[in-house]
């Protein structure tokens, strides 16, 4: 609210919140948070202490019922660790809603999917900003995961036994620096060329919008390139 001028202080956001029935903050940091000038509110009397105590229950009542409030004895979950989380169960389980997640829109002359045992005796190559680059290949609000599950386009199809060449054109996102010379030498050779392309949380992310929909920096450039 503050950001969008509705109030002009952490106090009177918090004031308003609390009014409004907002009983939790995605809070800024440990310090400088809306909600620690609650205290100064009920002071004040801008708030009421009944009006508190209303807020707080069923806030509360939820956590208890999710059992952060019980010993780590009885939490089913406190015994688990990598071996458990990254069992081979979980992986192929992962595996399995990646693969059934892709959305094809379009497949001319049947080019997808491609056949592993045709791709010993054909050249793929792999370009683009996210051909190779495990960090930005998460969204917003995604998980930190262990670099060694991380498979990018290019590993995925190395580990097919592919003949596999690569290049990035430009190694971020936002596609600034562009090696035209390189992309072009590489993809001259290709019978299969893998273009990785799109935004990331480099370009968009919450609070940081573009004003358009079109590929970043020089990443239509690569593709046409790419193409021709």
């Amino acid at each position: 609210m503050l950001g969008h001028h509705y109030t002009h202080s952490f106090l009177e956001t918090a004031v308003a919140s609390v009014n409004a029935g907002c009983n939790l903050e995605l809070s800024y940091g440990l310090r400088n948070n809306v909600f620690m000038h609650i205290p100064q509110a009920l002071a004040m009397g801008n708030i009421t202490l009944q009006m508190l105590r209303d807020r707080v229950r069923p806030l509360f009542y939820t956590r208890m019922r999710l059992g952060e409030f019980d010993p780590p004895a009885m939490n089913p979950y406190s015994s688990l660790d990598l071996r458990v989380v990254q069992s081979s169960e979980h992986r192929n389980l992962s595996l399995e809603a990646a693969v059934k997640s892709f959305v094809l829109l379009k497949n001319v002359r049947g080019t997808l999917p491609l056949r592993a045992q045709d791709l010993s005796s054909q050249h793929l190559v792999v370009v683009g900003p996210f051909a190779d680059n495990p960090r930005v290949l998460f969204g917003d609000y995604a998980p930190v995961p262990e670099p060694q599950y991380i498979y990018t386009p290019r590993r995925g199809l190395e580990m097919l036994g592919a003949n596999v060449s690569f290049t990035a054109g430009c190694s971020e996102p936002r596609c600034q620096q562009y090696s035209r010379a390189e992309l072009v030498r590489v993809v001259r050779t290709a019978d299969v060329v893998l273009v990785c392309l799109g935004t990331g949380v480099d370009v968009e992310t919450e609070a940081k919008d573009r004003s358009d929909l079109s590929l970043p920096g020089h990443q239509l450039e690569l593709l046409q390139d790419a193409v021709q």
